[in-house]
């Protein structure tokens, strides 16, 4: 050091075993963190931890860009804030009296209305400790069953199912069978892009024994199916017509386990005689395919030595998914395949933590440990071990998701309390969800992230901790509980879930409380909170008496059931035959089929099917701050078949018109033959902070399952139709990609059509990253929108940008630009026309290359280039690459030892496999 240098700080760096925040395989991570000399910690990374059992180490795209997600601050709620009355803005207020304001304003009203005028929706990303004392605050202290959570969106279909058929929640299988099951049946699930890393598990163990056979039932061709020896194209909706078609055959070919049947179930007659008139002739018909592909599945189903079932949203989100449950575990019934190696009905879990909200009750329809509300004895032993005077917990039913906002926007419930969830996007028919928000007395938002489409409508907004952040447990797929850890301290006055419920619980216990009662609320730990909610499982089926923190620290993660006498938990159920009835034997049930809910008509004469895409999750909360996510799929769309847009006489790249009986949106036009002719597709995680819209759940159907509650968010009949616009725009602008979104996005809300997505700029030696806007309105925008958008997006002409404008063409092209050492690179563009533009100019700023030639070239009519799709994200890898390669003879394993792609995460694996075998068919 030469005496001018300013000395280096100490950085004390440290690695966090924690859990995964996303989908319900339950990834184990490593966080990496640092810490500087002033005390500012930062999350610098994260691996996938190779001693958790649910992934050896595996992450998929979205678990390892975990680090990149929480880098930025920027759209973090950092302060309580709450507004005086509506129409006002929220202003910043401490925490006191944040939680003195929300205790009163609910205690308030239920002394005026009653408990079951307030309602609480949370989510399967909060942690189990956060759930437990959520459901202590609504059933054990206000009285009321009120509290349903997003997990109804996603699983109670599944949840009703196992206890219909087998007595008792929870599935009977676990990760390994994925590496036992010779026949794998994948029914509504698209594995590849919502489970990865079991899906890897699920590669490798076909590799190991090509004799593996795997039937994929989805009216999709997705990348799943492209990898199945047998792929069913169901016609949307038809799945119970299909399993009992299948059972039909499965009896009359005698492949059924008779002495299983006889000796551990009960109602097979009655569904034996239901079942005569699913010939699989009839079936199929029914279901759009050729009979003896139905034949096919069954046969092989049958005939397997171990048959494994993976089943997800297309079975559950569904008026009629508790029969598809039903169906498809009767397969496993008949057969005997349950209980064993590689055998079962095997539900895969959507979010983090669904399962965990189901172990403590925080659900409108159950008591914690799998009690019934109804039930009397459960209710008692309850209210003994929260030391409740007999009598406290109310006997009703809470109001399932789509009924509690109904109820809200009824004036039935007047005040709501939202955490960790976006209803105004994921709910079924947002319009009324949007109504009913607006119409309630009192709205309390509780989210880490303020860019939410909910947030706006919160009249309390409280800061919670996230991932990284946090301190507790989750529940995966296969009744695993892991630990999940704090690698930094939360940021401003954010604070753990738990903790936020526990304060206002205190404050209304005060209030409410008869004089003497033992406090509700005295856990003031994770972990002490995990001891009270073990303690109201010992003797249940998913007893965990042998768990606590100490020993998941010590062991690593277990399975429940784990009872205090256990040396391990278990990994699978009903080995023995004995299932969770009263009577030990499993039942059968009489599963006619029914179509869906809302049929196709003259008007809607299109089926819509919703579903995900592989890089982003759910809302994109959190998978919309890292741009490299966007560019798999880096613009939102409806995909229809090239027939049915022939048809029409409609283009790719159009913009549509998709209208229900509910309401519209407006979509660019994707052409695919993935989908059937006479359905198309749109992904769920586009919201209005992407938007001009709310997304697809515009169009939704509400209906929802008589007996799980679960909405039918996956079909509903629209019509397609061009939509005309007279003005075009698109803008692009390299930087801080989540300031320029926060400033532009509520500008989109007055273009008819607006679609704002992030993009990754290759060559940055920064955190800087592209903002695209595409925007379209009947007539040109006014001045006033258009400063409004140079403003957000500092596209205003100056010094280094180049301007051309058209008046009478209506024309407005204009460039920024940035120079170095390196040369003259686009820093930004907008373009504004009758018809769309731009996009040569556009894909040629996103390479990160030099401009060559003259900076007025820029304006000129450049070459139109396809854009080359991102394959695989993680080495950035296109599909054109790909391509060449495999014209010159290449396989999967040259595609990885040359071009690096799939042999990090893994999720491109299957997209890989379709080039390889669309080049050897051609």
């Amino acid at each position: 050091m030469d005496g001018t240098e300013a000395p280096r700080l100490p950085i004390e760096r440290r690695s966090t075993r924690s859990t995964c925040c996303y989908c319900g395989v339950g990834c184990g991570v490593l966080i990496h963190g640092a810490r500087d000399a002033q005390g500012h910690e930062r999350i610098t990374g994260v691996e996938g931890d190779p001693q958790h059992p649910a992934n050896f180490g595996r992450l998929c795209s979205k678990g390892r860009t975990l680090a990149d997600s929480a880098r930025s601050l920027h759209g973090r709620v950092l302060q309580p804030e709450l507004r005086r009355q509506r129409g006002e803005p929220r202003r910043p207020v401490d925490w006191g009296l944040a939680l003195d304001t929300v205790a009163e304003r609910l205690s308030g009203i239920v002394e005026r209305h009653g408990p079951d005028a307030v309602a609480f929706y949370i989510s399967g990303q909060l942690l189990t400790e956060d759930y437990y004392v959520f459901n202590k605050l609504a059933k054990g202290l206000l009285g009321t069953n009120n509290i349903d959570t997003n997990s109804r969106l996603c699983m109670s279909s599944a949840v009703t199912g196992y206890k219909l058929a087998f007595g008792a929640d929870g599935p009977p299988t676990c990760y390994e069978d994925l590496e036992h099951a010779k026949t794998v049946l994948f029914a509504g699930s698209n594995a590849a892009y919502a489970h990865p890393v079991l899906f890897r598990r699920l590669e490798d163990a076909k590799a190991r024994d090509p004799g593996v056979r795997w039937i994929v039932i989805d009216p999709r061709r997705t990348d799943t199916a492209a990898m199945a020896d047998l792929h069913l194209p169901i016609q949307p909706g038809t799945d119970v017509a299909l399993f009992n078609g299948m059972l039909h055959h499965l009896i009359w070919e005698g492949l059924l386990d008779q002495r299983f049947i006889d000796a551990h179930t009960t109602g097979f007659a009655e569904l034996k005689q239901l079942l005569r008139e699913y010939t699989p002739r009839m079936s199929a018909e029914i279901c759009g395919i050729p009979a003896n592909d139905l034949v096919t599945a069954a046969e092989w189903f049958g005939r397997s030595p171990a048959a494994l079932s993976l089943y997800c949203m297309g079975l559950n989100q569904s008026a009629h998914g508790t029969d598809k449950n039903l169906a498809l575990i009767h397969l496993h019934l008949a057969t005997g395949q349950v209980g064993r190696p590689g055998a079962g009905p095997f539900s895969l879990t959507g979010q983090p933590n669904a399962m965990g909200g189901r172990e403590v009750g925080g659900m409108a329809t159950m008591l914690a440990a799998h009690r019934e509300i109804t039930d009397d004895a459960h209710r008692a032993e309850v209210e003994a071990l929260w030391t409740l005077a007999p009598g406290t917990l109310s006997p009703k039913p809470g109001l399932a998701a789509v009924e509690l906002f109904d109820a809200v926007r009824a004036g039935k419930v007047k005040a709501v309390w939202i955490a960790c969830t976006n209803p105004v996007h994921s709910m079924p028919d947002i319009g009324q969800v949007r109504e009913a928000l607006q119409r309630a007395e009192y709205v309390i938002v509780q989210d880490a992230f303020a860019d939410t489409d909910t947030v706006p409508y919160a009249d309390a907004l409280l800061p919670a901790a996230t991932w990284g952040e946090k301190d507790g447990t989750v529940t995966n797929s296969e009744r695993r509980i892991s630990r999940v850890r704090a690698a930094v301290a939360a940021p401003g006055q954010a604070k753990p879930d738990w903790w936020i419920v526990r304060e206002v619980a205190r404050r209304i216990e005060a209030r409410l409380a008869a004089p003497g009662a033992a406090p509700l609320f005295a856990a003031d730990a994770p972990a002490a909170i995990f001891d009270e909610h073990r303690a109201l499982t010992v003797g249940r089926d998913l007893d965990i008496g042998g768990l606590d923190h100490a020993r998941l620290d010590d062991d690593g993660p277990q399975q429940w059931p784990f009872p205090a006498d256990a040396a391990q938990g278990q990994a699978r159920r009903y080995g023995d035959g004995v299932f969770a009835t009263a009577d030990g034997r499993a039942r059968f049930h009489v599963t006619p089929y029914r179509p869906v809910a809302e049929q196709t008509s003259a008007r809607f004469p299109l089926r819509l099917l919703t579903g995900r895409l592989r890089d982003q999750w759910h809302g994109m909360s959190r998978t919309g701050r890292v741009p490299a996510l966007f560019a798999h799929s880096p613009e939102p769309g409806l995909r229809m078949h090239p027939d049915d847009a022939a048809r029409r006489g409609l283009k790719a790249g159009e913009l549509m018109r998709i209208v229900s009986k509910r309401g519209e949106l407006v979509l660019p036009l994707e052409l695919s033959d993935e989908v059937l002719s006479g359905t198309v597709f749109a992904a769920m995680h586009w919201s209005g902070q992407y938007l001009s819209s709310g997304g697809i759940n515009e169009v939704s159907q509400p209906a929802v399952d008589a007996r799980s509650r679960q909405p039918e968010l996956k079909h509903a009949a629209v019509r397609v139709e061009k939509a005309a616009f007279g003005w075009h725009l698109l803008a692009a602008r390299r930087g801080d990609a989540l300031a320029l979104r926060a400033a532009v996005q509520p500008l989109l809300r007055d273009c008819g059509y607006a679609g704002l997505s992030l993009q990754a700029d290759p060559d940055a030696d920064d955190d800087a990253a592209w903002l695209v806007l595409r925007a379209a309105a009947t007539d040109a925008m006014p001045a006033e929108w258009l400063a409004a958008l140079d403003e957000a997006m500092a596209l205003a002409a100056g010094a280094d940008t180049l301007e051309y404008r058209d008046v009478r063409r209506g024309l407005l092209k204009r460039v920024a630009w940035r120079s170095d050492d390196a040369g003259s690179f686009i820093d930004g563009l907008l373009w504004t026309d009758a018809r769309p533009g731009g996009d040569a100019l556009l894909r040629s700023a996103l390479t990160g290359a030099a401009w060559r030639g003259p900076r007025l070239a820029a304006f000129s009519a450049l070459a139109e280039v396809a854009r080359d799709p991102v394959v695989c994200v993680c080495r950035q890898v296109t599909e054109s690459a790909i391509r060449s390669e495999v014209r010159n003879g290449a396989d999967v394993a040259a595609l990885k030892q040359r071009l690096g792609c799939g042999t990090v995460c893994g999720s491109c694996v299957p997209q890989l496999t379709q080039f390889v075998r669309q080049a050897a068919s051609a």
